[in-house]
């Protein structure tokens, strides 16, 4: 059993999985603090793993996948103080299997490479990855599973936090499905400007990516926010919420005995 981590700007997500089964045996979630001290972060995970009854002297490993480097050091100086070993750390040097096309490959989240490794591994190629967090981001993988790079936009909150903070008169919105395109109230036409939107970009983004590629791609879609807006478009996605749970385990897998 490995605990899998995903350190994200606003959640870091972590699970616990059979190795040997490829079995997530739980899928949890803890808010980002770049504040927090490992002393803290260690007694919050030791808490979330008692909750979900695991015992942590049977994890014989961990990996990490991050984009907030400080919290990164303090997250992985508690999971070593819990179970007594260090992390293997996505980064530069980690064996993916994919060979990266950018300009500087070093510049790939951890993130992005992680959820680019399962894909590929779960639903083949050509592919186009949609990740909604704190930030959307679309990754373009070739049928040759090459990843060619993509592109990053604002996320939802983002988005709706902006709107409603830099307009006196408009208030918070719930991420709720709008009525339709023509709002008749001013949260109705933000709910459709916010969600639809989100939608809109992403329907637009990936016409315009797969017309680079040159033929149609399967579109896989994860991410806290990717609930409440893949419903609102009007091309066919997968529903992923394990996808980097599933990529780290695989890294774990390629760069250790069990690979």
């Amino acid at each position: 059993m490995i605990l899998a981590i995903d350190i994200g700007n606003t959640n870091i997500v972590l699970g616990c999985i059979d190795v040997e089964k490829e079995n997530i045996l739980f899928h949890a979630r803890m808010a980002t603090d770049t504040v927090k001290t490992s002393d803290q972060y260690c007694m919050e995970l030791k808490n979330m793993l008692e909750l979900f009854e695991v015992d942590c002297s049977k994890i014989e490993g961990s990996i990490i996948a991050s984009v907030v480097p400080p919290v990164l050091n303090s997250f992985r100086t508690a999971v070593k103080k819990l179970i007594g070993r260090d992390c293997l750390i996505v980064g530069p040097g980690i064996k993916t299997g994919i060979n990266i096309r950018i300009d500087d490959p070093t510049e790939v989240g951890g993130d992005l490479i992680t959820a680019a490794v399962a894909a590929v591994k779960e639903y083949g190629a050509p592919l186009l990855i949609v990740d909604m967090g704190t930030a959307t981001t679309i990754t373009a993988i070739d049928r040759n599973k090459a990843y060619l790079g993509g592109c990053i936009c604002p996320g939802v909150k983002i988005s709706m936090e902006a709107l409603s903070g830099r307009t006196a008169q408009l208030p918070g919105i719930s991420l709720d499905k709008p009525r339709g395109a023509i709002g008749k109230n001013t949260v109705d036409c933000m709910r459709s400007g916010i969600m639809l939107g989100a939608a809109s970009m992403l329907d637009g983004l990936i016409d315009r990516m797969e017309e680079e590629l040159g033929e149609p791609a399967k579109v896989v879609i994860t991410g806290g926010i990717s609930k409440f807006v893949m419903p609102l478009c009007r091309r066919e996605m997968i529903y992923d919420s394990d996808l980097l749970l599933k990529g780290l385990l695989t890294l774990y897998k390629n760069n250790t005995r069990h690979g």
